[in-house]
């Protein structure tokens, strides 16, 4: 459920809007066990999405670091190769 956190500090361009949303949004799906809350929960569970986005939108505007910025798309193949090498293509495994 948690797979859509993503580090967003320290990138150029810096992280939007909706990008802290989502993993504000996975947060909570993580803290609540919920995808989708009942409506009895959903006024609890959208205010708490909105207050983790808010305290994450604080946290990265006043987080300080030496070191330079990451490229966006540096760090998509990174993460490409990262998971082909944890999930080799079907085509690719040993035939038995």
């Amino acid at each position: 459920m948690c797979r859509n956190i993503k580090t967003l500090h320290n990138f150029k361009p810096p992280a939007t809007e909706d990008e802290v949303r989502a993993s504000s949004l996975q947060f909570v799906r993580k803290l609540s066990g919920f995808t989708r809350p009942s409506k009895a929960n959903e006024l609890a569970f959208n205010r708490a999405v909105d207050q983790v986005a808010q305290a994450a939108q604080e946290l990265l505007q006043t987080l300080v670091t030496n070191a330079p910025p990451r490229d966006r798309e540096v760090e998509v193949l990174k993460a490409r190769a990262r998971s082909a090498n944890r999930f080799p293509a079907a085509d690719s495994a040993p035939a038995n």
